[in-house]
């Protein structure tokens, strides 16, 4: 079963991947932001919930050791208990010693197997844990740093824009003056103006 951080981020893809293409880009995207963001803004929602979810599997790993402990101490107590029966019978006291023997051995080894077993499944579990919390930051690191990236490539583009604008502008206004230019170049007779042809 997945997480509700996976469902978010397989929203979040399908959302990107159901965007339309912008007008002559074959890698630029049209997004609507108010989607975008509320599906950002869910995905900050859940993560904090889901690493609470993960460090109560960490967690377990005290309360799967104490029972672990408790077994073996029970056992142990068991074994003690019968050896002290089987000592009080005087008859047969040589085999209640081998009796209580093998029975404290056997105990002392079923505890430390319990031991064993509860520390590596609890190993595992945070392993687990900490790898799949690992997995999915990454995985949203990178469509973070994709979204930065695409959205820094598409300011670059603006501003490249604006500044091709911006030239034309200029070109246009030095072409709206070239009359004054060309009167200064103009020489004036002697007499003043009375002399030139008025067109």
């Amino acid at each position: 079963m997945s997480s509700r951080i996976e469902q978010v981020i397989d929203e979040i893809e399908e959302y990107i991947e159901g965007c339309k293409p912008k007008f002559m880009s074959s890698t630029e995207i049209i997004v609507n932001k108010d989607e975008i963001d509320e599906l950002l803004r869910e995905l900050r929602m859940k993560t904090p919930d889901e690493i609470k979810r993960y460090q109560k599997i960490i967690s377990n790993k005290e309360a799967i050791l104490n029972d672990a402990k408790a077994k073996a101490e029970a056992l142990i107590n068991e074994a003690t208990v019968h050896t002290n029966e089987l000592i009080n019978e005087h008859e047969i006291m040589q085999q209640a010693y081998a009796q209580a023997n093998e029975v404290v051995t056997m105990a002392s080894k079923q505890a430390q197997d319990i031991l064993d077993n509860a520390t590596i499944e609890a190993n595992n579990v945070k392993s687990a844990a900490m790898q799949y919390m690992d997995d999915m930051l990454a995985h949203l690191e990178n469509i973070i740093a994709s979204s930065t990236q695409q959205a820094s490539a598409n300011y670059d583009a603006l501003i490249g824009n604006l500044n091709q604008y911006r030239d034309i502008i200029q070109s246009n206004r030095s072409e709206l003056h070239p009359v004054d230019e060309d009167l200064e170049d103009v020489d004036v007779p002697a007499g003043g103006t009375d002399n030139l042809d008025v067109m």
